[in-house]
Formats: structure tokens, C-alpha cells, sequence
């Protein structure tokens, strides 16, 4: 079941691109979180729309909002692919136990053995206000993060 708007944000704890440990309730009472799941590194649509992240993440920053990006690769994956396309914000690694925080989000696409794109808006309370779940092949609009956090 994908968490909804008004839903507590579930707690993790996963390690980066870099092997430290991230967890979402650090950020409680600090700083808005976009937490978005993307399939897996090194493909089109996913290094099109974190590129995209990069490129506008001063659309986040002055929104006091910290971007998460949560795939079911490896850390060691994330850091090269990080490294590659100058991925500056942490990529999360939902690799083992192999999609537990994906599951606990909805968006674990048991068939494909990855998380299909969703995205969740999370307030400083850490309480999801605005969703979208995309298909595997339909790239997200990042405007419409921006405009979700705008509205909190």
C-alpha cells in the first residue's frame, strides 16, 4: 500500500553513495524532505531526472528541503554513478535488505525486483504532504515538487 497524503512519513535508515548512514528522522524539525525513489542507476529516464535534481537544486536549498534519492542498488553503484554525472545530494542504498524501505513506501515493484518512481514530499513534522507514483517508463515533473513545497 503507497503511503498518502497526511500519512507519517515511515522511518529509515539507509547508508549513501558515500557509506554513511542517512536517516529521515534527522531531518525532523530541521528540514523538508523530497524522498524520491528512482529504478535503478545508470539508466536513461533515472540519470535524465537526478540530473535534472542537480541541475535545479538551488529550487530545493532555498526551500529549507533536503532531496533524498533512494534506489535498490548498490552503495558501491551509487558512488560511481554519483561521481559520474556530479550527483551532489545523497543516493540512498535500499540494496539489502533488497527494497525494505521501498516496501514500506508502496512503490517495490515485486516483478522487477526495484522501486518504480515515486515521490513523497515530507514536512519538517516529517507528515508526507504531496505524492506522485510514476510507471517505470514515465520520467517525473520536478516543477511539481517545487509547487508542493511552495504550498507548505
Amino acid at each position: 500500500m503507497t503511503i498518502e497524503v497526511g500519512d507519517k512519513a515511515p522511518d529509515f535508515e539507509l547508508k549513501d553513495n558515500h557509506g554513511a548512514t542517512v536517516k529521515l528522522s534527522d531531518f525532523r524539525g530541521a528540514k523538508n524532505v523530497v524522498l524520491l525513489f528512482y529504478p535503478f542507476a545508470f539508466t536513461g529516464v533515472c540519470t535524465g531526472e537526478l540530473c535534472a535534481l542537480r541541475d535545479n537544486l538551488p529550487k530545493f536549498s532555498d526551500r529549507d528541503t533536503q532531496l533524498l534519492a533512494v534506489s535498490n542498488d548498490s552503495i558501491h553503484t551509487l558512488r560511481v554513478f554519483a561521481e559520474q554525472e556530479g550527483l551532489e545530494y545523497p543516493l540512498l542504498s535500499d540494496f539489502w535488505p533488497h527494497g525494505e524501505v521501498s516496501r514500506a513506501y508502496g512503490v517495490f515493484a515485486e516483478d522487477k525486483g526495484c522501486a518504480v518512481r515515486g515521490t513523497f514530499v515530507i514536512d519538517k513534522e516529517g507528515v508526507v504532504r504531496w505524492t506522485v507514483v510514476n510507471a517505470l517508463p514515465d520520467a517525473r515533473d520536478l516543477n511539481e515538487y517545487v509547487t508542493a513545497l511552495d504550498s507548505l
